[in-house]
């Protein structure tokens, strides 16, 4: 019993992100304009989320565009957005930034195969250096909790599918029930299968299980937002749940990802504890 905690702790060792020290949360500034990013999502992401990465890398305008979009968020702002804006603001913000370091290293497979990806401070936001971590876990996570997972998209075909418009303080609410409902209706994301008495869902609600325990519990969150022809399945108690492996392959239009392993992404999480701890 004892080797077995030990080689499941080394495992986890692999494809947890190593925990970073505390970070203060991330300020947005208040009143931004998020039209150039609704703008390039409608243009270069398709009904799947998938993301059309070859044609807006070849497009010196629009990544430029982009580019500007961010940089927007540079300044220390004397008027910090709070509630609901500061929150749409910082969704935007880490889909962008995410499309933004994919741009910059295209092609490639995986955002796995990039050193640090999550953790790389990228960015000049709210007058400080800040990465994709310090934007999910020390900022939305506490901020809006469970809701977080159905809207942060990290490039991975196993993602939530990238919504083909920007978020918005007056609808919030409503997108991000929204964003579950077109996740969780995705078959190749999430299965439910009643006559096995069963849920194969994605590995998201495995690793923030904590976010959702806070929320009522996983079966609450599938009971509410899970399909319309599910909801009666859902709404028991005895279906067994399981967990389905997640595809870090890139979330690209193209061929990019679409033979991403998972030897090559266990490979790529070695070398990226390798270059952590160096």
């Amino acid at each position: 019993m004892k080797t077995t905690r030990i080689l499941t702790t080394l495992i986890l060792g692999l494809f947890l992100t190593p925990m970073l020290p505390a970070a203060n949360p991330v300020t947005v500034p208040s009143g931004l304009s998020h039209t150039a990013w609704n703008q390039l999502v409608q243009k270069y992401v398709d009904e799947k989320g998938l993301v059309a990465y070859g044609k807006w890398q070849a497009d010196s305008a629009d990544r430029q565009k982009l580019e500007d979009y961010l940089a927007q968020f540079a300044p220390a702002p004397e008027q910090p957005a709070q509630g609901n804006e500061a929150a749409a603001s910082l969704i935007n913000l880490y889909n962008a930034l995410t499309v933004s370091v994919i741009l910059e290293n295209y092609p490639l497979d995986s955002i796995q195969t990039l050193s640090k990806p999550f953790a790389t401070k990228r960015l000049k936001v709210g007058g400080q250096m800040i990465s994709l971590n310090d934007i999910e876990h020390n900022t939305l996570r506490p901020q809006i909790g469970y809701r977080a997972h159905s809207v942060l998209v990290c490039a991975a075909r196993s993602c939530p599918p990238l919504q083909r418009e920007a978020y918005g303080a007056e609808n919030l609410d409503s997108r991000i029930a929204d964003a579950y409902r077109a996740w969780l209706a995705r078959p190749d994301l999430n299965e439910f299968l009643p006559a096995e008495n069963a849920a194969k869902i994605s590995s998201i609600f495995s690793w923030f299980e904590e976010d959702f325990v806070q929320a009522g519990g996983v079966r609450k969150i599938l009971a509410e937002y899970g399909p319309a022809d599910q909801k009666e399945f859902l709404s028991g108690k005895g279906y067994e749940i399981s967990y389905l492996p997640y595809n870090w392959g890139l979330n690209d239009q193209g061929e990019e990802g679409r033979s991403y392993s998972r030897i090559r992404l266990l490979w790529d999480r070695i070398l990226n504890l390798i270059t952590f701890w160096n």
